[in-house]
C-alpha cells in the first residue's frame, strides 16, 4: 500500500500543477460575481459556440482535472 500511496500523491501533485497552469491561462472575466444575477438576452455568435474556442476547451479541462484532482485525494485519504 504504501507504493500505491506513493504513486498517487506524484500523479496528485502533477494533476496540481497542470491544473493550476491551465487555471492562469484562462482569461480574466472583468464581471465577476457582480454578474450572477444578470441575464443577457442577446446571445451572439461567440457566447453560442464558446465551447468550440480554447477557452470552451480549458474550461472543460479545468473541470476534468478539478474532478480528477478531487477523486485521487478522496483514494489517497482512503488508503492511508
Amino acid at each position: 500500500m504504501n507504493t500505491l500511496s506513493t504513486v498517487l500523491t506524484v500523479i496528485l501533485a502533477i494533476v496540481g500543477v497542470i491544473l493550476c497552469v491551465i487555471i492562469l491561462l484562462q482569461s480574466n472575466r472583468a464581471a465577476g460575481l457582480g454578474a450572477v444575477g444578470a441575464s443577457t438576452s442577446t446571445d451572439s455568435y461567440w457566447s453560442k459556440n464558446k465551447g468550440n474556442s480554447i477557452e470552451g476547451s480549458l474550461s472543460r479541462l479545468t473541470k476534468i482535472l478539478g474532478a480528477l484532482f478531487m477523486i485521487i485525494a478522496f483514494v489517497i485519504s482512503l488508503i492511508g
